[in-house]
C-alpha cells in the first residue's frame, strides 16, 4: 500500500514542477482567461483521477479496497478477503470527496483575497505566494490525515465528534457570515512583525532579503508598501530580513490549516479510506491556485456562496452522525445521494447569487433613469 501512496506523491510532485518550472517560470499577472484554462485542467485531472480510482478498486491493486471504512458495509470475496469498497463505490465516494473539497476551498478564496489586500500583494506575485502556499497545505494536509485516519481507526466513537463539530462550524458560518476580520490585530502578524525584522517594501519575488544587498536588487512595485527606513536598513547591515511576501505566506498558510480542521472531517464523513481521504483533498486543492485568480475578482456576486457552504457542512456533519441509518434506509449506494445534495446546495447558492446580481443590476439601472 505504501508503493501506492509515494507513487501518487511523486505524480504530484511532478505536475507541480511543471507548473512552477515549465508553465509559470517567469512572474506575470495571470488574468482572468488563463485562469480558467488552468482551472479547468485541473479540475479535469481531478475528475479523470477517477477513472483510476475505479480500476484500481475493482481489481484491488496493492490491496485498494480492503482497508476498514466506517463508512462501508464489508463482504467477504471467494478467497475469504473482506472488501470494503469495489470500483463504483469507491469512485462516487471520491468523486462526493472532490466536490465538498473543492466547494470549501472557495470560502478559503474569501480570506486569501483579504490578506492580500491587506498586504496590498503586487498581482504579479500572487501566483508565487499561493504555489508555495499549497505546497505547504499538500504537507499539512497529508499530515492531518494520517492523525485523523489513526484516530477513527482507534476510536470510531471519534466520528461523531467530528460530525458534531461540522454541524457547530455550519451553523456558526451562517449566524456570523458577514463579520468581518481586522488582520492588523492578526496574533500571527503582531508576532511576526515583532519578532522578525521585516523590510517595508517588496523585493521581487523574494521571502527573505539580507540587509544592505537588498537595495540593489527589484525596485519597489508601483502601488506597493512604503520606502523602508534606509538608516535601519544599514544598520542592520548584513541581516536576513523578511519580506512583506513573507508575513502573506505565513498567513495563507495558517488560513489553511484552519479551513484543513473543517475539511479533514467533512471528508472523514464521507469515507474513512485513508487513499481515498487523500487524493480527492490533494486534488481539490491543487486547483485553488488559479481558482484564486478566476473568481478573485468576482467574490462580491456570489453573495449566497457561504451560506450554501455552511449548509454543506450541515448536511456532511448530519451524515456522518447517522450514517448508520442511511445505510440501512437508503442502502450501500447512499453516498450516491449525499453527492447529489452537496452538488444540488452549491448549485443552488451560485444560481441563487446570479439570480440576486441581475435584479441588482435592473435596480440600479432604474435608479439612474430616473
Amino acid at each position: 500500500m505504501i508503493w501506492l501512496y509515494l507513487g501518487f506523491i511523486a505524480f504530484i510532485i511532478g505536475l507541480l514542477a511543471l507548473d512552477l518550472g515549465v508553465f509559470h517560470r517567469k512572474a506575470h499577472v495571470v488574468k482572468v482567461g488563463e485562469a480558467l484554462r488552468w482551472s479547468a485542467v485541473w479540475i479535469s485531472l481531478g475528475v479523470g483521477f477517477v477513472g483510476l480510482i475505479y480500476l484500481g478498486y475493482e481489481h484491488h491493486w496493492l490491496g485498494l479496497g480492503t482497508t476498514v471504512d466506517t463508512m462501508a458495509a464489508p463482504s467477504v470475496g471467494p478467497d475469504g478477503t473482506t472488501f470494503y469498497n469495489d470500483g463504483g463505490s469507491a469512485a462516487i465516494k471520491y468523486l462526493t470527496g472532490f466536490l465538498v473539497e473543492k466547494s470549501l476551498a472557495v470560502d478559503n478564496i474569501f480570506v486569501i483575497a483579504m490578506i492580500f489586500g491587506f498586504f496590498a500583494v503586487p498581482p504579479v506575485y500572487q501566483h508565487r505566494v499561493l504555489f508555495w502556499g499549497i505546497v505547504g497545505a499538500l504537507v499539512m494536509r497529508g499530515a492531518m490525515i494520517a492523525v485523523g485516519a489513526a484516530l477513527i481507526s482507534e476510536f470510531t466513537w471519534i466520528i461523531y465528534v467530528f460530525g458534531g463539530f461540522l454541524i457547530l462550524t455550519g451553523l456558526k458560518m451562517l449566524m456570523l457570515r458577514g463579520a468581518a476580520t481586522d488582520l492588523e490585530q492578526n496574533v500571527v502578524v503582531r508576532l511576526a512583525r515583532r519578532w522578525l525584522s521585516v523590510t517595508e517594501r517588496y523585493h521581487g519575488e523574494r521571502f527573505v532579503v539580507r540587509a544592505g544587498s537588498a537595495a540593489s536588487h527589484a525596485p519597489a512595485v508601483e502601488g506597493g508598501p512604503i520606502e523602508r527606513d534606509r538608516v535601519v536598513e544599514q544598520a542592520r547591515r548584513g541581516a536576513l530580513l523578511a519580506t512583506p511576501l513573507l508575513l502573506a505566506l505565513i498567513l495563507v498558510e495558517l488560513t489553511d490549516m484552519i479551513f484543513a480542521v473543517d475539511s479533514i472531517p467533512a471528508i472523514f464523513a464521507i469515507t474513512t479510506d485513508p487513499f481515498l481521504v487523500f487524493t480527492s483533498n490533494i486534488f481539490a486543492i491543487l486547483g485553488m491556485r488559479s481558482l484564486y485568480f478566476a473568481l478573485a475578482g468576482m467574490i462580491d456576486s456570489f453573495r449566497y456562496l457561504k451560506v450554501s457552504l455552511a449548509l454543506v457542512l450541515v448536511v456532511i456533519g448530519g451524515k456522518m452522525m447517522i450514517h448508520g441509518w442511511l445505510k440501512a434506509w437508503l442502502g450501500p449506494s447512499f453516498n450516491f445521494y449525499v453527492l447529489g445534495v452537496v452538488g444540488g446546495i452549491i448549485a443552488t447558492g451560485v444560481v441563487a447569487s446570479l439570480i440576486a446580481r441581475r435584479r441588482d443590476r435592473v435596480v440600479r439601472s432604474g435608479t439612474s433613469g430616473q
